[in-house]
């Protein structure tokens, strides 16, 4: 296996960039030591294995704290950014016919928001609209010209994968309180690096549940939240909108089969009970990053990755690595941005072929 994987990308030199998230061999030895623990445990059955269920509870409300949620909000883990995506997604489509709403639903996503609501659409046979962008983010004026009726979700991002810039997530939440649409914040990348960054003092905008139009955000814990792969996590500002999102299939000879994502069995992950823990050296390494220098974080010093934050005219979270010249900012001066993050670049570097996915799987 070792030969074989002679002609990998050689990750532990952090030159992955948005394959592998490396914080260092001493949050790794954690992971890989407690995801062997529970790794023949199963998640479809959590009152066989009550202890999954537990620390699958402690990841979800470390989230929602990071978050800002407010009482009474809930949660779940899943695979990936794309499942975390998709169930809200289904979520969103369940509540509008739970309010009597029927028809062809569409979606209004700004042209900068991850292809994973594309594949959600297509599942559910619902129609995408990509409104233009504005200096690089997501434009509220261009998303309301194209919702009307039939439109179920509009999307920002914390960050966008292809820039690494935060949408105006308060103006979104502001329209979809007026429109009464459900707004879901893609923060795959950002939603377990943002809250760090803002912790020690860097000016971020608002991407969160203190937005009070946000009804979901889903967030990666196999990124910045240095877990294993695969594991992401969905969250509702309540547990009414949370209600929509579980499958309840049958009748069946055995029941019914309640599961809270499609998947049936789950991976037991003991890794998951580490990451909501204060004593998790992942949290400790997210937030020395964050403190570190001028307010843009030091890389790994475990030879990884590091979380980037820079600024030229604009703050962006983006991933190192992936980075162009001028450190991976967007260049957003006089409000004309000129370079991006450009991942199929990077991937082709190290003789990878790019992986339109890579960003919520």
């Amino acid at each position: 296996m070792r030969t074989r994987a002679a002609h990998d990308v050689n990750w532990r030199e952090g030159k992955s960039a948005i394959y592998v998230f490396n914080a260092g061999d001493d949050v790794g030895a954690v992971k890989k030591a407690a995801y062997a623990m529970f790794s023949e445990e199963n998640g479809l059955g959590p009152a066989a294995f009550p202890s999954l269920a537990q620390m699958e509870r402690e990841v979800v409300d470390f989230g929602l704290s990071l978050l800002n949620a407010p009482d009474g909000a809930a949660g779940a883990m899943t695979s990936g950014g794309t499942d975390s995506i998709v169930m809200a997604m289904k979520a969103a489509r369940d509540y509008a016919r739970a309010q009597g709403r029927g028809g062809a639903f569409n979606i209004v996503i700004p042209a900068s928001a991850h292809p994973a609501f594309d594949k959600g659409a297509m599942l559910m046979d619902i129609e995408v609209r990509r409104a233009a962008l504005k200096d690089y983010l997501a434009d509220p004026a261009a998303i309301e010209a194209a919702m009307d009726a039939q439109t179920i979700l509009i999307v920002g991002s914390a960050p966008c994968f292809p820039y690494g810039l935060i949408d105006p997530i308060e103006a979104l939440s502001a329209l979809a309180l007026r429109k009464g649409a459900w707004l879901h914040v893609d923060a795959c990348v950002g939603g377990y690096l943002a809250p760090f960054v803002r912790m020690n003092g860097a000016d971020l905008p608002v991407f969160d549940f203190s937005a009070p139009g946000v009804s979901s955000i889903s967030g990666d814990l196999h990124k910045y939240g240095y877990a294993s792969k695969g594991a992401s996590t969905v969250f509702f500002r309540s547990e009414a909108l949370k209600a929509h999102m579980p499958f309840d299939a049958g009748p069946w000879p055995l029941g019914r089969m309640i599961t809270p994502t499609l998947a049936g069995t789950r991976p037991g992950r003991g890794d998951r009970g580490g990451v909501g823990g204060d004593e998790f050296p992942g949290r400790r390494r997210l937030s020395r990053q964050a403190e570190d220098g001028d307010g843009r974080p030091r890389g790994d010093r475990g030879g990884g990755e590091g979380a980037g934050l820079c600024r030229a005219g604009r703050a962006a979270l983006g991933h190192p690595g992936v980075q162009s010249s001028q450190g991976g900012c967007v260049r957003a001066a006089g409000g004309a941005a000129s370079e991006g993050l450009d991942y199929r670049r990077a991937a082709g570097a190290q003789g990878a072929a790019p992986d339109a996915d890579a960003g919520a799987s």
